[in-house]
């Protein structure tokens, strides 16, 4: 298959970088369809002249779709001065001279121009995302298992799962509020280590940002939420989650596996 690749520097952590990359508007405005604002694992994108392809990796290392006649990837590496983005295209071409020729004119000319639109679209979305106010979540993390609670408002996410957190006060440290807002939810105190994923956007200036945390003591209860549950990795694919946590199951089953 032919491939085209191009690569450009941003200046913004990889969290960042991997959370814009998961905006559909970014994609969205070269004639790709897609379900949700945020995409995740297995979700199917359909591109103009009928080509559909299917999310394989969403995640910090960047992202993947495939068909059967086009893959698209974009790898981010973390660097002194920023994250660099690579991003792969590659196709079938069709056979013959006229083939080729279509390939090499057109094709190949097309690829670069929205590679390159894309570029300037990431790095400003990217620019935006650094300055976000953010809400923090807590993977809690016990035996192998993670700890979710079920809402109980507003209505319509009233029975959806979601991990326990909530937003940063001005002045505040995302992990100070973190523990804080685990005793407020949860009753319990908990230690915050790193973060999971990516910087899940939310709205133009807000970010859901994970870290794995453990219990310090004591039991988790349900004192804003309908339940709270444990679940292993294995099981974080069929919950109904929030689409903002859902977009993070990868990441959360690399953290129990």
């Amino acid at each position: 298959m032919p491939e085209l690749r191009a690569s450009a520097l941003v200046d913004a952590p990889v969290a960042a970088v991997a959370g814009a990359l998961l905006e559909t508007s970014l994609i969205t405005g070269f004639g790709v369809k897609v379900r949700g604002s945020l995409l995740c694992l297995g979700d199917e994108l359909a591109g103009p002249f009928g080509v559909r392809l299917t999310v394989t990796r969403a995640d910090l290392s960047g992202v993947s779709a495939a068909g059967e006649f086009l893959e698209l990837h974009t790898d981010l590496v973390v660097t002194g001065a920023g994250t660099m983005v690579i991003d792969r295209v590659s196709w079938t071409t069709v056979g013959g001279v006229v083939g080729r020729f279509a390939d090499v004119t057109v094709g190949r000319g097309m690829a670069l121009r929205v590679l390159q639109k894309r570029s300037a679209l990431l790095a400003a979305r990217c620019e935006e995302l650094r300055a976000a106010r953010v809400v923090v979540g807590a993977a809690i993390v016990r035996d192998g298992r993670l700890l979710a609670q079920q809402r109980s408002y507003p209505e319509s996410h009233a029975g959806q799962w979601e991990l326990p957190g909530g937003r940063v006060e001005p002045g505040e440290k995302p992990t100070d509020a973190l523990v804080r807002e685990c005793v407020e939810e949860l009753g319990v105190p908990v230690a915050v280590g790193e973060q999971v994923g990516p910087d899940v956007p939310l709205k133009k200036d807000m970010v859901l940002r994970i870290y794995a945390a453990s219990l310090v003591g004591g039991e988790p209860e349900a004192l804003e939420h309908n339940a709270v549950r444990w679940l292993t990795a294995d099981e974080l694919p069929g919950v109904d989650w929030l689409p903002a946590d859902r977009v993070l199951v990868p990441a959360l089953q690399t953290l129990l596996n």
